[in-house]
């Protein structure tokens, strides 16, 4: 069962609606890279349908890449053997971006910047980091980490980033919780020597660590600011920040008793916030209404209290909130209960499903549940004034054109001369005779184009009668600042 459909009024104009696409699941293994493509191309319509207008796709998943890096070995998540190319040249990452865009979506390259081995990895190319340069990495767990200690690898992961950006046009760079390992019981980080080698003014260890990591994250932001700024650079975080000590929502914590991004994977997420150094969050909040340890909306409340003026966006576990029951409504599973709770937050202004295949795949009727109501009308992306506030100049020439028996509402795109000032989308919104003109509200939105830099302008066929109807067309720039609207009424 679902909520009652939501008014127009109640429905955002501005919204990130993402998901993610993985490759550790295996679910590229053993299939050539044209079965991949469709597979991805299936999952990409569905998501479109649903709603989603951005895409976080795993590129780095262990100092590998599903990409033709200058620096890192084809991961075996893609052929199924490390350093082994798709057989037909495909670039996963150039099609995928391709793709989104395609789709009117951004494409964010999804990147591990620690993890060098997973346990399930048996063998390495003689090309990967941890062959050439085993100095650099440590063993933790049957995992190899890049030991975030040292001043080589946080270059050497800007290299890497900096060859993503440099030759793909991706929106964003993503990075998911993994910064120090999560802990597990009996094992040391072996970094104790690394730290009274060098402790660069610290007393405490954890201090260090934390600084270890604020140290990257800080690099990365100047360079991608430096040779990009459109860029934008997130994190999505494990779900608790730390917890509280007073056992009640705090600056200092959550009213939570979990593992601990400050404490002990030794992420200062808020700090990070605080400084400017990433875009966005995405706290992965997993966790239902209810659970005891964790509370989903205790977290969420948290999280936008103390987001610290940057957009937040909600991480979502589709399968968990489907198996989860409404405590309100017996017969409901979680998905209206937190997407409502997410959307009563001023700060959260959107959220990103994990895992993309099971919106795909309508797990519970998730996907059923977004397009008929929560994502029925179209979004623009969240603003961020701090990276652009100037809005590109109004579409040109509005017209009528008719072409082999069909009417066609087309326009031109107003030239710029700053890479900051092109437009990149455009918006059509329609309003029926009487209708008060209002492009606040998203249920007169009736198409958002391709991304696409290079248009010379665009086109939107109009169906049926439109006699006494009037169109606005917008431009949108890479960091979605809107245009004022070019206006026709059909008479």
């Amino acid at each position: 069962m679902f909520s009652l459909a939501m008014t127009a009024q109640e429905q955002p104009k501005r919204e990130f609606r993402g998901a993610w696409i993985q490759c550790v699941n295996g679910q590229f293994i053993g299939k050539t890279p044209s079965q991949i493509r469709v597979t991805l191309s299936m999952q990409l319509d569905d998501l479109a349908s649903a709603g989603i207008n951005a895409i976080f796709f795993q590129v780095r998943p262990e100092g590998d890449a599903l990409y033709k890096s200058k620096f890192e070995p084809w991961s075996r998540y893609l052929m199924g053997e490390q350093g082994v190319a798709p057989s037909d040249g495909w670039d996963p990452l150039e099609w995928m971006v391709k793709q989104c865009h395609e789709r009117g979506m951004e494409c964010h390259a999804w990147i591990n910047p620690y993890r060098a081995k997973t346990k399930g990895t048996t063998e390495l190319h003689p090309s990967h980091q941890v062959i050439k340069h085993p100095e650099r990495v440590f063993d933790y767990a049957e995992l190899k980490i890049f030991n975030p200690a040292l001043e080589s690898n946080r270059l050497y992961t800007c290299m890497v980033v900096e060859d993503i950006i440099r030759n793909y046009d991706v929106d964003g760079i993503h990075m998911d919780d993994y910064f120090y390992p999560y802990p597990v019981e009996g094992e040391e980080i072996p970094d104790e020597s690394y730290f009274r080698r060098n402790p660069r003014g610290f007393s405490d260890i954890d201090d260090w660590r934390r600084d270890n990591v604020n140290l990257l994250i800080r690099n990365l932001h100047d360079m991608i600011r430096e040779i990009k700024p459109w860029i934008k650079f997130g994190v999505s975080p494990f779900g608790i920040y730390r917890n509280s000590p007073t056992g009640t929502n705090c600056r200092e914590g959550s009213a939570t008793s979990g593992l601990q991004n400050y404490d002990q994977l030794y992420a200062d997420v808020v700090l990070w916030q605080k400084e400017g150094w990433v875009d966005y969050t995405v706290p992965q909040i997993y966790w239902n209404v209810g659970t005891a340890a964790a509370d989903y909306e205790v977290l969420c409340h948290w999280w936008n209290d103390y987001c610290n003026d940057r957009p937040l966006f909600i991480g979502q576990d589709v399968d968990r909130t489907v198996a989860g029951v409404d405590p309100n409504d017996s017969t409901q599973n979680q998905q209206c209960l937190k997407l409502d709770i997410q959307r009563s937050l001023p700060n959260v202004q959107g959220s990103c499903m994990w895992y993309a295949a099971a919106v795909a795949n309508n797990t519970g009727g998730y996907r059923t549940v977004l397009e008929d109501d929560y994502h029925r009308y179209p979004a623009l992306q969240p603003l961020m004034k701090w990276l652009d506030n100037k809005a590109p100049k109004a579409p040109t020439r509005l017209r009528l054109v008719g072409h082999n028996g069909k009417v066609f509402l087309v326009w031109n795109t107003a030239a710029a001369k700053k890479e900051l000032d092109k437009t990149c989308q455009f918006v059509v919104y329609r309003f029926l005779r009487g209708e008060k003109i209002n492009l606040d509200d998203p249920s007169h939105i009736v198409d958002i184009t391709p991304r696409d830099l290079d248009a010379k302008g665009g086109s939107y066929e109009l169906l049926n009668d439109p006699y006494g109807e009037t169109y606005v067309v917008t431009a949108l720039d890479r960091l979605g600042n809107e245009s004022k609207g070019a206006r026709l009424k059909i008479k």
